[in-house]
């Protein structure tokens, strides 16, 4: 499903001009060897461009559509028209001359063989140049100085004539192409992506740009063991793809992973997303929506009022380009494993269908935010961010509960039990619950009873609000908020202390309130004493809040101990009833 999907996402792409024809592929050129007509190298020039990478401007190799380079093991393979220095030259910095000179007699037999019938200018340069040009002597070449040290690190060099770049020439690209379409790789069979009868390819190109993976490329199709053979079958002969379906699917998935804008990290996952129409439009504003992702030339109320459009199934126009809620949709997530590629998650939705999900995520979030938090929705990874601690060193979230938290939001499914897990484990060792780990709380929980169609008693719908619910009749939920009045009152009596109430007593106060709770109601009244002197006004204002928790409570016991559910409508009670008071102190600031 994965090839036959970016197989089909090449032929748009291809059709609308986006991408390079079967054999032609994007490398990245860092210098081209200027040759004279009768095949001497005249000079080197610097094709190096000025490209965006994060906030400063680099020089950085130009990637160019050239004819498809062949993917490496450990044999010596040359490439047609654009290779490294121990191909085209005959030199390196390895220090194995024998191994470097096999290069440059395959790179120039390869040549031979596509450029002897070529009767053009710029064909018979090269030709000429790999027969004069003498490995043993091109280090002391002084037309090589000036860049021999970058030359030798491993940039790939191209051939250019006063006529311009070589492989532009229209007799040489023809010669190319005829190459490449009549070459064979493999026996011939059935591919299974596109169902037609043609040359097996034995070993796929290589996918770059994965985030961890081999910065050379990792194969996504691969068999190199015989544990993972099968029938006497070798290589990629196990999972036979036509050569065609090799080369699109690689070039569709190396064309997303090159488009920065469009490719996201969640976890140890690299993340790309396409329509199957190829408009890249689609992918600007999944990841507006799924990501927090900028999108240029809109607001966020423009985002979410074209979201909402779509997720009731009206198109929309987005950068002049018409989106239909109805068109098919895939989210594809890599992580990298050695010199392979793992497959983290592969959904598959319509794009109305996708968003739909997400929006649902978003409403099952929504809780009160501080003032000083600037998110008006919570970001996936500022979510998983939640389950992290943030003093360490690696501030990575678990790369499975990142897999697993995406596939539950863009497929409208069960959280993941490590997201509560996490949360959980982070509001224990914190004493703290922030806007984020309370919105998770409301959202698992929530979701949890959806798939459960039925509402949870130590968790009910009451206490998973948006705000203070002072009508909430829930015992741990009226506990939490207890809790945070007791602490308000502390801090009152003893402002600036240094360590409250919730840094000795939170995980206790809401595990086992019978043991906590008379503590802190003892304690609670001589604050209340001290403060009357202060300040007699608060002090009644406290008073009326814990008769009127109390009174909830209606003389029932504390309970000995509170499960996990119970402890969740405590926390929630704590951090409605806190965003609460401060909410109330900000409007009296601003009177």
């Amino acid at each position: 499903m994965i090839l036959q999907a970016l197989t089909e996402y090449y032929r748009a792409l291809e059709r609308e001009g986006n991408i390079a024809a079967p054999g032609w592929a994007p490398v990245k050129v860092s210098y081209a060897l200027c040759l004279t007509i009768s095949g001497a190298l005249e000079r080197v020039d610097f094709v190096q461009t000025e490209q965006q990478k994060g906030k400063k401007m680099v020089l950085a190799p130009q990637s160019i559509s050239l004819p498809a380079p062949v993917k490496r093991t450990v044999g010596v393979a040359a490439n047609f028209l654009c290779d490294n220095s121990s191909y085209l030259l005959g030199i390196d910095n390895k220090g194995k001359p024998k191994r470097t000179m096999e290069c440059f007699e395959a790179c120039k037999a390869l040549h031979e063989n596509l450029l002897k019938d070529v009767d053009t200018p710029a064909a018979q340069a090269v030709l000429a140049f790999f027969r004069t040009w003498d490995p043993e002597t091109a280090r002391e070449n002084p037309v090589l100085a000036e860049h021999l040290d970058d030359i030798l690190a491993g940039g790939n060099l191209i051939f250019r004539t006063a006529e311009g770049f070589v492989h532009n020439d229209p007799a040489v690209r023809e010669a190319w192409e005829t190459y490449y379409n009549s070459a064979e790789d493999g026996p011939q069979g059935i591919c299974l992506v596109t169902g037609e009868v043609g040359p097996i390819a034995n070993i796929h190109p290589s996918i770059k740009n994965v985030a961890g993976a081999q910065s050379s490329g990792a194969a996504l199709v691969s068999f190199n063991a015989p544990a993972f053979c099968s029938y006497g079958k070798e290589q990629n002969l196990n999972a036979p793809t036509g050569k065609f379906a090799s080369f699109a699917y690689t070039s569709a998935l190396n064309h997303l992973l090159s488009d920065r804008d469009h490719v996201f990290r969640i976890g140890d996952a690299t993340v790309v997303c396409w329509a199957r129409n190829g408009k890249p439009a689609y992918a600007a504003l999944f990841g507006g929506a799924a990501f927090g992702a900028a999108v240029p030339s809109y607001t966020e109320t423009d985002l979410r009022g074209m979201v909402k459009s779509l997720c009731t199934g009206q198109p929309v126009t987005y950068e002049e380009d018409k989106l239909d809620p109805n068109m098919d949709f895939y989210v594809l997530g890599l992580s990298p494993n050695a010199a392979r590629l793992s497959v983290r998650f592969f959904l598959h939705n319509t794009f109305g269908g996708f968003l739909r999900n997400i929006q649902a995520h978003y409403d099952r979030l929504e809780i009160i935010r501080p003032a000083f938090d600037k998110f008006e929705t919570l970001p996936l990874w500022k979510l998983l961010g939640e389950t992290v601690n943030q003093n360490s060193r690696d501030k990575s979230p678990a790369p499975d509960l990142a897999g697993e938290v995406l596939r539950a939001v863009l497929m409208n499914t069960r959280y993941p039990a490590t997201l509560l897990n996490g949360v959980t484990l982070r509001i224990r060792a914190e004493r703290e619950v922030t806007r984020g780990r309370a919105a998770i709380l409301k959202a698992y929980y929530i979701k949890l009873s959806e798939a459960a169609s039925r509402e949870n008693p130590d968790i009910p719908k009451e206490v998973l609000q948006v705000s203070l619910n002072p009508d909430a009749n829930n015992i741990p939920y009226t506990l939490g908020r207890l809790f945070s009045v007791l602490e308000a009152i502390q801090e009152s009596a003893n402002p600036g202390i240094n360590a409250t109430i919730k840094d000795k007593y939170f995980n206790s106060a809401a595990s086992t309130p019978a043991v906590i709770f008379p503590v802190l109601t003892n304690l609670a009244q001589k604050h209340l004493k001290k403060l009357r002197g202060s300040n007699r006004g608060l002090s009644i204002s406290y008073e009326k809040q814990l008769t009127e928790l109390f009174s909830r409570l209606d003389g029932t016991e504390y309970p000995a101990r509170m499960n996990l559910p119970q402890q969740g409508s405590f926390q929630l009670g704590y951090y409605h009833q806190t965003q609460a008071r401060y909410q109330k102190k900000e409007e009296k600031e601003h009177v």
